[in-house]
């Protein structure tokens, strides 16, 4: 049996070590990666800017998930240029064909007066917390920092809301807006699970914020207990990263719309009715807004509201919970988000239909020749307020 010793002289021997003066430069090249085996506790206590930091301990079940690409130039770095070693021979040998292990590690780097930083971390707490979530390649240490960095605002803390809500709380979506100046009635609780019997004429606003509070004490709920309009739009919705819209009447979902384009702000829409809902994602200028979808409301006949032709109590669960997976997903830039496509829902067949949806290239709010968009109220008529460009 070999020794130790034997065991990391034939590592060496199979790896390409440099120093780290070399690594400094090779890390200047374009798409060089910087692979960290150090522990959790050495890696807060300093680090290089923009390494991939994933623990010797990890590396054989989780490498091909931090760094797909086999042919991607790597450089392994550890504390003092054993364990990336022992790395870099492991990577060769799961396919891995750049690959290099830097000679001294992080000690002599930073002895060296080469540039470092105390890297931000989750706390102990915020990494048990999110286990699961640091688990998925997609998301781990880095995703989990950004989603608690993220702002999202919810128009609606009802049936669309409270699920979408519950989810990005827990989550740890740092910052969550909910504007509603509704009070809670007996009458919502067969969805907004938001609430409860105790809560029955509180202020549905403080009524959410008090449950997600006790979900997640990461999330700071800012509430906002007024009606949305064209005086206070664009005022409420600024620096937010994602609005998920779960309001049940078209002039808001117009103003919306035209608010967000205003401010490119992507919405994560949702709808529902009777036994049936709807799911989308409209990205501002990169895929179909919502009046590309709709040109002009339906009339109000045909589309009566959930007050009057009821909803099954599950629906919003189902529907609010799609639009949360497509806020994170927008959030952390990963997988396929449903812009340019609408997703359909029936629970009574229990199917789900995709259509596509384009921009509309005469769209009036969207399109190349639309004119500036004024935020104006639509109750009225749900038509843009546009300023007409001028004749080309």
């Amino acid at each position: 049996m070999p020794t130790f010793r034997e065991m990391l002289a034939a590592a060496k021997a199979a790896v390409r070590e440099i120093t780290t003066a070399e690594a400094e430069e090779e890390l200047s090249r374009p798409g060089s990666i910087l692979l960290d085996v150090r522990e959790p506790d050495e890696y807060e206590q300093g680090a290089l800017a923009g390494s991939v930091h994933l623990p010797r301990g990890n590396l054989e079940s989780s490498i091909e998930g931090r760094i797909p690409d086999k042919s991607a130039h790597v450089l392994v770095l550890c504390a003092g240029g054993v364990r990336s070693a022992f790395a870099a021979d492991t990577m060769q040998q799961l396919g891995y064909t750049d690959v290099a292990s830097v000679m001294g590690g992080f000690n002599r780097w930073k002895d060296e007066g080469r540039a470092w930083s105390a890297p931000r971390t989750l706390s102990p707490e915020q990494r048990n917390r999110y286990q699961r979530h640091l688990l998925l390649p997609e998301v781990g240490e880095t995703g989990q920092l950004k989603l608690l960095d993220s702002k999202v605002l919810l128009l609606g803390a009802g049936g669309l809301g409270s699920p979408a809500a519950l989810y990005l709380a827990a989550a740890g979506v740092g910052t969550l807006g909910i504007i509603d100046m509704d009070v809670v009635d007996a009458s919502n609780l067969q969805r907004q699970i938001l609430h409860n019997t105790d809560r029955i004429g509180e202020r549905k606003v403080d009524s959410a914020k008090k449950t997600l509070t006790l979900i997640n004490p990461d999330v700071d709920v800012v509430t906002y207990d007024v009606r949305l309009g064209a005086d206070n739009i664009l005022d409420i919705i600024d620096g937010y990263d994602v609005i998920v819209d779960g309001t049940d009447n078209f002039p808001t979902r117009y103003l919306v719309n035209d608010a967000s384009l205003i401010k490119r702000i992507p919405v994560i829409h949702g709808s529902i009715f009777r036994f049936e809902g709807q799911a989308t994602v409209f990205n501002p200028y990169e895929g179909p807004c919502y009046r590309c979808l709709l040109p002009e409301p339906p009339p109000a006949e045909l589309a009566p509201s959930c007050s009057e032709a009821g909803v099954l109590g599950v629906l919003p669960g189902i529907v609010g919970s799609l639009q949360a997976v497509e806020t994170i997903k927008v959030l952390l830039g990963i997988g396929d988000t449903l812009q340019g496509r609408l997703l359909a829902y029936d629970a009574l067949e229990q199917s789900f239909r995709t259509f596509k949806v384009r921009r509309d290239p005469g769209c009036p709010a969207c399109g190349p020749d639309a004119g500036e968009i004024v935020i104006a109220e639509y109750d009225d008529l749900c038509m843009p307020h546009v300023v007409e460009a001028p004749a080309s």
